[in-house]
């Protein structure tokens, strides 16, 4: 199975979700999963078995519990497959921080104006208005 296909399920991307925030057992995990995707127990078992398999969860024990963590290898994977196609939307996001950037700048500008004084504003055309139907 391929890591797109692990991911492909949302309840294995939910269980990632919650992981990604820390250790969870897997009791715990079974208790949001369960009443988020109303499925069994057995079937988020299942779920977490895949996740194991597939390298994006490790567990330990701790007594009479199984701790569940991310497993860096399945989403290094994911990754390494999704960074192929990095080139069709990294322009756009370098073009976004440039512009967040810009208006970050554009702010500051403005509010290091004193109160009562304004940015000059284009004067007014001379032209008639246009009228559109």
């Amino acid at each position: 199975m391929h890591a797109l296909d692990v991911l492909g399920d949302p309840v294995r991307r939910r269980i990632l979700e919650m992981l990604a925030e820390g250790e969870s057992s897997a009791g715990e995990i079974g208790a949001v999963i369960q009443d988020e995707f109303r499925i069994s127990q057995p079937a988020v078992s299942q779920h977490l078995r895949v996740l194991r398999e597939h390298g994006f969860a490790s567990v330990r024990p701790e007594g009479t519990r199984r701790l569940y963590a991310v497993h860096p290898a399945g989403p290094r994977e994911a990754s390494q497959w999704l960074s192929a196609f990095e080139r069709f939307w990294q322009p756009r996001l370098d073009a976004l921080g440039t512009e967040l950037a810009r208006g970050k700048r554009d702010r500051r500008l403005a509010a290091e104006c004193d109160p009562g004084e304004h940015p000059a504003e284009d004067p007014p055309s001379k032209d008639p208005p246009s009228k559109e139907r």
